[in-house]
């Protein structure tokens, strides 16, 4: 029988999983394109800039150790995995030195699907495996792809099903022969005047698409992380977010595995709006980021009991069309 990973690197990949997962603890995704940091810091008035972003991120990373206690991993985008606080220390290590695993969105984005109507595929594969090479020499033990699949007027397609599992099963696949654990993210969209039975029925069908082609491709699901959009923000609000999140938990049916978070805008909503781009700021909005991940790391065991004050607390944080 064919061995598709050493027994070394199986355990590997298994234990950066459980440090991801234990104790409630959940992902700050910072991992944002230029695009999208665009959108964050014209909200608040500032020039999109590599100083800005790096000012930002800054600020995400080095304030109280107290994150530790909630968040396990962050995930990083290119850019800031190489970027240094302003003493010239690399975020990377500083995360690391906190006992957060730093992690790495690997896709290059939505493009459309030729021959579909309207749907996309995620581009990246080519070159990936050198990419991780590279990305795990510098510290990252876990990485992000998205795929997107929208409900509606024949959608998804048999097509795009396939083509989104094939995707995710050829990139878990590069990953983890790098040591790298990926998350695997076969995101319905919420978009749409479909029901909750359409969605559960489409999603169901994505699923079970996707694991078949992860088995397909030899994928070790022990060192997988899975994303669904169930339990995605989403767009909704910070608040909400973690109520949704405590409910799945207190649900009190079979739960074999950990179901915690991954939140960027549902982590720093309140945070950006307080820090607002004034030094004078930092501090407050770190206790913003701290108060968050408090609540969801809660409602990840099932023991939030809401009202956790924030600034943006129930703001709607849905952006039509998102691409990251």
């Amino acid at each position: 029988m064919a061995i598709y990973l050493s027994a070394e690197k199986e355990r590997e990949l298994v234990e950066t999983a459980r440090r991801m997962l234990e104790g409630g603890k959940g992902l700050l995704a910072a991992d944002e394109s230029t695009g999208s940091m665009a959108k964050r810091l014209q909200s608040i008035g500032l020039e999109n800039n590599e100083e800005n972003r790096r000012l930002y991120r800054q600020l995400l990373f080095t304030g109280s150790k107290d994150l530790a206690q909630s968040i396990s991993g962050v995930i990083l985008f290119h850019e800031t995995l190489y970027q240094n606080n302003d003493s010239g220390k690399p975020f990377r290590q500083i995360l690391q030195e906190q006992g957060i695993i730093p992690g790495i969105k690997v896709d290059k984005g939505l493009v459309p699907l030729a021959g579909t109507n309207g749907e996309n595929t995620t581009q990246g594969l080519d070159g990936l495996s050198e990419r991780c090479a590279q990305y795990y020499k510098d510290g990252a033990r876990f990485a992000k792809w998205r795929c997107a699949l929208k409900i509606g007027d024949g959608l998804p397609s048999e097509l795009g099903i396939r083509e989104t599992s094939n995707v995710l099963a050829r990139y878990a696949s590069i990953c983890q022969q790098n040591g790298i654990v990926p998350i695997v993210e076969p995101e319905v969209l919420l978009e749409g005047d479909h029901d909750l039975e359409t969605c559960q029925r489409v999603t169901e069908k994505v699923l079970a698409a996707t694991y078949k082609a992860l088995s397909e491709h030899h994928v070790f699901l022990e060192g997988t992380l899975l994303k669904p959009n169930m339990v995605t923000a989403g767009g909704q609000s910070e608040e909400d977010a973690s109520i949704n999140l405590n409910a799945i938990n207190r649900y009190p049916g079979k739960k074999p595995w950990a179901l915690t978070f991954s939140y960027g805008r549902a982590l720093q909503a309140s945070v950006l709006s307080k820090w607002a781009g004034k030094s004078d700021n930092v501090q407050q909005a770190q206790d913003e980021l701290i108060r968050r991940a408090k609540a969801n790391c809660s409602a990840a065991q099932g023991k939030y009991e809401g009202g956790t004050q924030s600034i943006a607390g129930q703001q709607s944080l849905f952006e039509a069309g998102r691409n990251y």
